[in-house]
């Protein structure tokens, strides 16, 4: 007799009823998902810039007044003067000079000597090959010359160049640390990035107040910079900055003669363009004169300001002339300057 099995199947678990949601009468899920979604909606207005849901219109700010800026745009020129015998003139007054722009007559609006007035100096070396011989010489001539100018309230920084040009000591009022940093000088690269150096210089100085001076000792020959003469030289008449050129020259390395002559066109306009002079040193002009040159000009100099009479902005390269004593007196001042361009 088989036996039979029986399989019987078990009750159904009951059912729990998911829980409502009163306030949506959606049930838990759905709730959470529509909840959600509400959220997100509430923060659209903010991404799409419109006033957030509910927010009423005394919460939305007003725009601010625009604010009006008034510039008046004041020509410096510092001016050094000189008799008929070339014997600096330190004595003169407003009355003594006579400006003029493009041939037209200008309202001189300040006037002051500079003597006590803050000097803000920057010596650029040229460190390439062609100065490996005179650089010693060079360090201790700039260092002394430092000590000789440098009043408390001067600044003065020291730049370097050679395949690059390179700010060994920014702005600073202590001469112990610029003579520091010549004495780090070391010829490097055969390269001279010349332009570059005047350019980087004036940038230093450009927003800088006070007598803005730049002795750059070179032989005067750049070779692959990446800045023209021409921008070199609007970038110092831009700063302010007044450029003497020290001609350093090595006679065992020196230039060739075309090489030569074109180095000294090149320390000529940046010299005659920002109101500076170029001195030789050689066997004739020992180096420790030529610095003596500078340093008895930087008292004697001359602040003439002016607001120009012709207000337009277009770029343009406008020449200033500067008389002194009816004319009787060389006059040593920038060419010009370019006009601001909007």
């Amino acid at each position: 007799m088989c036996a039979t099995e029986t399989t019987r199947s078990r009750p159904a678990a009951p059912t729990t009823p998911r829980p409502i949601n009163a306030a949506s009468g959606l049930d838990g899920t759905n709730g959470r998902r529509a909840a959600r979604v509400i959220r997100q909606l509430a923060v659209l207005p903010l991404f799409l810039g419109l006033p957030a849901l509910g927010a009423t219109a005394s919460q939305t700010p007003e725009p601010s007044p625009a604010t009006l800026k008034v510039s008046t745009e004041v020509v410096n020129v510092l001016a050094v003067v000189r008799d008929k015998d070339d014997r600096l003139v330190p004595d003169l007054t407003r009355e003594d000079f006579e400006l003029s722009e493009d041939n037209h007559a200008q309202a001189m609006r300040y006037f002051s000597r500079e003597t006590d007035t803050p000097l803000l100096l920057g010596v650029l070396m040229d460190t390439s090959a062609s100065q490996k011989r005179v650089l010693p010489e060079e360090r201790e001539r700039a260092k002394a010359f430092i000590r000789q100018v440098m009043q408390p309230q001067d600044q003065g920084f020291v730049l370097r160049f050679d395949r690059k040009a390179e700010l060994l000591q920014g702005l600073t009022s202590h001469s112990k640390l610029l003579c520091r940093a010549i004495d780090s000088l070391v010829e490097t690269a055969p390269t001279t990035h010349l332009f570059d150096a005047v350019k980087t210089a004036s940038e230093v100085l450009r927003k800088e107040d006070g007598r803005k001076v730049l002795v750059l000792l070179t032989d005067g020959f750049d070779t692959l910079s990446h800045t023209r003469l021409t921008t070199a030289l609007h970038a110092a008449q831009e700063a302010d900055a007044v450029i003497y050129c020290l001609a350093v020259s090595d006679p065992w390395t020196g230039l060739m003669p075309f090489y030569r002559l074109r180095a000294q066109i090149t320390l000529k306009k940046l010299s005659r363009g920002t109101g500076g002079r170029v001195i030789r040193v050689g066997p004739q002009h020992e180096m420790a004169q030529a610095f003596n040159e500078v340093a008895e000009e930087l008292p004697t100099e001359y602040l003439l300001g002016y607001t120009s009479s012709n207000g337009k902005h277009d770029g343009k390269f406008r020449r200033i002339d500067v008389r002194a004593c009816h004319g009787t007196c060389k006059v040593e001042a920038r060419r010009g300057y370019y006009a601001p361009k909007d």
